[in-house]
């Protein structure tokens, strides 16, 4: 079933050229982190361009609970009066996150290290999710949960009400794990220090600094330590939200897969911590390029325009790449499935527990499509049948995962039968507008009830 409701079958069939503008909504992570910062602040945080997707309104609604004003003004456009560092107050009822484990994980860190009680839950795929990759961490700051088995949600969490800083090393490269610490840290006395092996996506860092945190990045032999000098006063901001790399990589991915199409992404988030699956596209010989390079609130910003690109090859992506791209593969092994040759991806078993184990969704369609798929526990490979010999024809389960289901309808606009889903309604999480975006692009989706 959708995650909010009736599941909503989708099919995509070959299409001609895809050609226009595709102005895709804003940078998620983006969008998470202003409503949560600027809950944090005292005074109005103003937002233009916040992702209205499904997973940022319920972090939307949680800042609510937690007792920040939280308004909706239209057009992307929302402000936020926030209550300072430490002013959370108690919710009343249960936080409910519905798909998004970046909300989740963000939210519990914020909340971890004042003296309140929040329970968490959310929809059957994030109450699937492992928690405890968060929770063991806050609980070196004091911090108490109790969930289900494995570390699962529904879970409550009891605030440190005496926080002490912490040292971390995270395990594995997760900028939610990361993201969770620091925020967890904004209201410990003394520093905070975070170490990862392997840089994430640094969104958190950026903006804790433009909030005014004082936030040090260091590369030394250990790894990239990061260290927050804890309690300060957020001072509020005025925030343009980027438009979503991972989003565009949806539209990106199928100019080059369809015969004729030409599209332009304006104004993308380059943040290189996030722009993986583009440089890889290119090694593969993709027609990709940047325009009206620039810089927005502190992001590199510019303008993507992808060609079809029809003599595209299979490479090896190096491992160190996967936390800039993690949640690229799933429509990367889509593009891998038209290059010659084998695309070989290393260093992801952080896909495995994701919305879906991703490497097992799609390895199971691409198979049922007609493809060749290798996988090991942090290893997988497609080997590509060229331009115009992908079979289609399969139908897809999408796992409540928006990023399998929108793979699976991109595979659909370029292989020689139409590949359905057996439920779109995840999309909405993400991209609630991927289906009037890409149909305006010359897309042929069909939902199999309209």
């Amino acid at each position: 079933m959708s995650s909010h409701g009736t599941p909503i079958p989708m099919t995509s069939r070959p299409c001609g050229p895809l050609t226009g503008e595709a102005r895709v909504p804003g940078d998620k992570s983006i969008s998470h982190r202003s409503l949560i910062l600027g809950a944090l602040c005292v005074g109005e945080t103003q937002i233009a361009g916040l992702l209205e997707g499904q997973d940022v309104l319920d972090t939307a609604k949680a800042m609510r609970a937690f007792g920040a004003e939280v308004t909706d003004h239209g057009g992307g456009n929302w402000s936020v009066h926030g209550v300072g560092v430490g002013g959370f107050a108690e919710p009343d009822q249960v936080i409910d996150c519905g798909n998004s484990g970046t909300g989740v994980r963000l939210i519990m860190g914020a909340m971890a290290t004042s003296p309140i009680t929040a329970t968490f839950t959310g929809d059957a795929s994030l109450n699937g999710r492992p928690m405890a990759r968060v929770t063991d961490p806050l609980a070196l700051f004091g911090t108490q949960a109790v969930g289900r088995a494995g570390g699962r949600l529904p879970m409550t969490l009891v605030g440190a009400a005496d926080p002490v800083p912490v040292e971390y090393t995270v395990p594995v490269p997760s900028a939610q794990v990361k993201s969770a610490v620091l925020f967890a840290g904004l209201n410990a006395p003394g520093k905070t220090v975070v170490i990862e092996a392997e840089a994430t996506r640094d969104h958190t860092e950026r903006m804790l600094e433009g909030f005014g945190a004082e936030i040090t990045v260091e590369e030394t032999d250990k790894g990239r330590v990061i260290t927050l000098t804890g309690q300060p006063e957020l001072t509020p901001q005025k925030i343009d939200v980027p438009r979503d790399p991972s989003s565009a990589a949806f539209p990106v991915c199928a100019a080059l897969i369809v015969p004729g199409s030409d599209v332009l992404v304006p104004g993308i988030g380059l943040n290189p911590t996030r722009a993986g699956l583009y440089t890889t596209l290119r090694e593969m010989g993709a027609d990709l390029t940047y325009e009206n390079e620039r810089t927005e609130g502190g992001e590199p910003v510019a303008d993507l325009r992808a060609r079809f690109s029809p003599d595209l090859k299979g490479i090896e992506v190096p491992p160190e790449r996967a936390a800039s791209m993690i949640d690229e593969y799933p429509v990367l092994s889509v593009v891998a499935s038209f290059a010659d040759g084998q695309t070989v991806m290393r260093g992801v078993k952080e896909l495995r527990v994701k919305e879906s184990d991703r490497i097992d969704a799609m390895a199971v369609g691409l198979r049922a499509n007609g493809l060749t798929v290798d996988e090991g526990p942090d290893w997988w490979t497609v080997t590509g049948l060229g331009h115009g010999n992908v079979p289609g024809g399969a139908t897809c389960a999408s796992h409540l995962d928006h990023r399998i289901a929108m793979s699976f309808l991109i595979l659909g606009m370029a292989a020689q039968k139409p590949v359905s889903v057996d439920d779109g309604g995840p999309i909405a999480t993400s991209f609630p507008i991927f289906e009037p975006l890409m149909s305006n692009l010359g897309a042929h989706l069909v939902r199999a009830n309209a």
